[in-house]
């Protein structure tokens, strides 16, 4: 090669980095690599043959020990935290306006769940509730007190 030619790396050039190509060992084929028990020790069943996964000697296995799963849970079940209008005149007894964060804030709820207001209990004072669901003998004592309930 002269001194202004440069070598270009080409297909045919190319090789394998050494020791990345290794042949798979192929037991019992022999004294040499993995010949006689072939990596299975010495005596016993899984010398033998193979068990099934599971498999516990014949002593009954332990998804049969275990109780069958009855029923059906919905994955898509929407949870809701319970405020009823016992909780709201106890903790804002003067009314006004009643948000979620306003419910987290007094400890009434968890945040980041939905919130429920059902109707148990009395309202004397006139709540502007936002952002929560209702049952529908909550919204109407709400009302009647002269307050309003969005969602």
């Amino acid at each position: 090669m002269a001194n202004n030619e440069v070598d270009i790396l080409q297909m045919h050039d190319l090789r394998p980095a050494p020791g990345a190509k290794k042949s798979k060992t192929r037991v019992g084929r022999g004294e040499g690599s993995k010949g006689k028990t072939s990596g299975r020790g010495m005596k016993g069943t899984k010398a033998r043959y193979q068990v099934r996964p599971g498999f516990e000697g014949g002593q009954l296995p332990l998804y049969m020990r275990l109780p069958k799963l009855r029923g059906f849970k919905s994955p898509f079940k929407v949870e809701f935290q319970v405020v009823n209008l016992d909780d709201l005149t106890k903790h804002f007894p003067n009314g006004g306006e009643v948000t979620v964060e306003a419910l987290v804030n007094a400890g009434l709820v968890r945040k980041n769940q939905p919130v429920k207001v059902l109707g148990d209990g009395e309202v004397s004072a006139a709540y502007t509730i936002t952002g929560v669901k209702s049952s529908a003998s909550a919204k109407a004592k709400i009302e009647a007190a002269g307050g309003s309930i969005a969602e």
